[in-house]
């Protein structure tokens, strides 16, 4: 789950940029030093696993890249923003993520999804998802997967971290969801209606921009 406060899910309106093509550039990836120097070598073993993740993946079927993906990230230990960055609501980067080891249910999510994207996974057929996860009565965040429009996506998740089709994803009620283009919010009834580009949502420009620029913050 994530502990946002009451305000956790406003919409902020920004200028929009440019939506992250999925592939990662030579500056998203800091040098081997300067990872070390934030991070210790830990993180710096855990971000080359990572690379070596996506090596092992890219040109495997889909069904392989997710299992991989999904397994790969749900090692990580899960703890809340406050605990890490001192702030209510931090998206951290993968580098970021990687690098502490341990964060809450955006980071999982952000870094299935920028991960499935570099392996060539289309932006169309994955979506992030903010969810009330029921047992809990908390906020959350999910990935999802379809092939196609019509088909039934399945869930990337960092609590059920088995993945599973959506509808036995009882524990979670849809509230809105994005991907590199557009926004789309929901009913608990599962009808969905797109209220824009997903450049309204100012943390996921930000996170776009610090992922670009090989940003590292330490907690």
């Amino acid at each position: 789950m994530c502990r946002w406060g009451r305000w956790g899910l406003i919409v902020l309106l920004v200028i929009a940029i440019p939506v992250m093509a999925g592939m990662l550039s030579n500056a998203s990836i800091p040098v081997s030093g300067a990872i070390t120097s934030r991070y210790g070598s830990t993180g710096l073993e855990r971000i080359e696993n990572w690379q070596s993740l996506m090596n092992r993946l890219r040109g495997q079927p889909v069904s392989v890249q997710l299992a991989g993906v999904n397994d790969f990230f749900n090692r990580l230990g899960f703890v809340d923003d406050i605990d890490i960055w001192r702030q209510e609501d931090y998206w951290a980067t993968p580098i970021e993520f990687l690098g502490v080891g341990r964060g809450d249910c955006e980071e999982f999510a952000l870094a299935k999804y920028l991960t499935l994207r570099e392996l060539g996974v289309p932006d169309a057929q994955l979506r992030l998802h903010y969810v009330k996860y029921v047992p809990y009565n908390q906020f959350h965040m999910v990935l999802s997967w379809a092939a196609a429009p019509q088909q039934m996506p399945v869930i990337l998740d960092n609590i059920g971290k088995t993945i599973e089709a959506a509808t036995s994803r009882r524990d979670l009620i849809p509230i809105y969801s994005f991907n590199g283009s557009n926004l789309w919010t929901s009913t608990a009834g599962g009808q969905e209606t797109s209220v824009g580009d997903s450049g309204r949502l100012s943390r996921w420009e930000d996170w776009q921009v610090r992922v670009r620029g090989g940003v590292m913050h330490t907690p």
